[in-house]
């Protein structure tokens, strides 16, 4: 069997509803829903290897639920960081840097693109994912964004996209994840 890859884009907190709180309730719904679509990625579609750009949010949840999986299921899977410049966390708060080092030390592969930020690096980084992969997994709410844009992409090379909605309201959240994939 050939290995598939699958990489994640998706919002940063400043974007999401609950913001940076990962305790919201709506977060960690999102979590969850990550979690069982790669999953069920994994085992339907037999995907092998997964790709994280490495932003603050949807990237390093994805993150961390593959090293997750890797070291507690004991899942035969690898990850690859691929970052957009060589500094991308050095002005991130200092929680958030270990995290992303934390991430760093356990992955399989680091792709550093390019040595120095520029206003497309991120860009070059999505299309780096997205021409890698076969599926794509992205947290994304419709509107136009990096995001959207890198959806729209992966959709126009015929990638499957499986979009997940992040949560709005705090109430009425459902135990059954599926309702919120489009």
């Amino acid at each position: 069997m050939e290995n598939k890859t699958c990489c994640f884009i998706g919002h940063r907190p400043q974007s999401l509803p609950w913001g940076f709180d990962e305790s919201d309730p709506r977060c960690i719904l999102l979590k969850k829903m990550l979690r069982k679509e790669i999953k069920q990625i994994i085992r339907e579609h037999g995907v092998t290897h997964f790709i994280s750009g490495m932003a603050l949010g949807v990237d390093t949840w994805a993150a961390e639920i593959i090293l997750e999986l890797k070291e507690k299921e004991a899942c035969p899977i690898t990850l690859e960081c691929a970052f957009a410049y060589e500094d991308q966390a050095a002005l991130w708060p200092e929680a958030d840097r270990n995290r992303y080092f934390f991430i760093v030390e356990r992955c399989d592969k680091e792709n550093l693109l390019q040595a120095h930020c520029t206003p497309d690096c991120f860009r070059n980084r999505n299309s780096y994912m997205v021409n890698h992969s076969d599926y794509v997994i992205a947290v994304w709410d419709g509107t136009p964004s990096g995001t959207g844009r890198t959806v729209c992409c992966a959709r126009e090379m015929s990638k499957k996209v499986i979009v997940l909605t992040p949560p709005e309201e705090k109430e009425n959240l459902s135990c059954d994840l599926s309702f919120r994939r489009r």
